[in-house]
């Protein structure tokens, strides 16, 4: 009557081999693809792998998600999940294999995060002075200049500015499950940015530089003991270490210095435009709000940090 007509046998095509085709054809980063593969083939394929695409009903969505949880998947695996088959299903709907996306369960595509601790400026220098020397700049950097591990780890000495007190981000390292490193480009354009550090760090900076990075402009600012990258697995000893050493809570990451940076550079007045393009953040709609931050702005951010930083007891002399 309405002059449509749609194939009853389009969706009868395997689940496993469509999902193998579109994972295929999607363009991905070689660790974004390793991951959605990871989680397919754990959390995802086990239940609708041998049936039909046709066969993934609303019903089933809700039950799987639910069987997911109370085996004791975490939460945040559980929404990757739900968002990885949400998004192959809505392209089985383009390609007309179904009508609608069954993955209609509301409040399944996102999770509540728990706040996460911050430290004072004097917690941030305990925990430097506590951990290997090596890493000492690393615990600073991550806190005064809200870097990423991966974006420290890739640090070049031609990336550090000691005159103009910056660092330049312009890849991030990161590792595939078989243990090989190699660098990426930021997630977004906003990823690549010139970041001011405090002049109270400018010692710390020029001391390590001596002393613990490995000489050309191309070496790595940060190196493990023996000269080779740096790796989280490797770090993970040393941080709890330190982290144990100085007093502060049990429940810090390395990632929540970046947090506490942000806590930090809020307190000394950035503004939340300052601070997106501080950390590195971006999306759509960022891009049509937010701003390019001046570098005078950004200065004057990273001194007020440096005055929390003598104020804490933490200021920094050369050599």
């Amino acid at each position: 009557m309405r002059g449509q007509w749609s194939d009853p046998d389009a969706g009868a095509v395997n689940f496993e081999e469509y999902d193998t085709a579109w994972l295929r054809d999607r363009k991905l980063a070689d660790r974004t693809r390793e991951r959605n593969e990871s989680v397919m083939r754990l959390h995802i394929l086990p239940t609708f792998g041998a049936g039909s695409v046709a066969d993934v009903t609303t019903a089933r969505v809700r039950s799987w998600r639910g069987k997911l949880l109370a085996a004791g998947v975490g939460e945040p695996s559980v929404v990757k999940a739900y968002q990885l088959l949400r998004a192959l299903m809505n392209t089985a709907v383009d390609d007309e294999r179904i009508r609608r996306n069954p993955c209609r369960i509301k409040g399944a595509d996102r999770y509540d995060v728990p706040e996460r601790p911050a430290l004072t400026v004097t917690e941030v220098f305990a925990v430097a002075d506590s951990i290997a020397p090596r890493y000492r700049l690393l615990v600073l950097l991550a806190a005064f200049t809200t870097l990423r591990f991966g974006e420290l780890a890739a640090l070049r000495r031609r990336d550090i500015d000691l005159e103009g007190l910056t660092v330049a981000v312009r890849r991030a390292q990161a590792e595939l499950q078989d243990g090989q490193l190699f660098d990426k480009a930021p997630k977004s354009a906003a990823g690549v940015r010139s970041v001011s550090f405090p002049a109270e760090l400018l010692g710390a900076v020029a001391h390590h530089l001596e002393h613990f990075a490995p000489p050309g402009r191309d070496g790595h600012v940060f190196v493990g003991p023996q000269g080779g990258q740096l790796r989280r697995s490797n770090f993970r000893d040393d941080w709890v270490k330190a982290r144990k050493a100085a007093g502060v809570t049990a429940e810090l990451h390395f990632h929540d210095l970046r947090h506490t940076g942000n806590t930090l550079a809020s307190t000394a007045g950035a503004s939340t435009r300052e601070l997106m393009t501080r950390m590195g953040h971006s999306s759509s709609r960022a891009a049509l709000i937010y701003q390019h931050m001046t570098s005078d702005r950004d200065r004057a951010i990273a001194d007020r940090l440096g005055a929390m930083i003598r104020e804490g007891g933490g200021e920094e002399t050369p050599g």
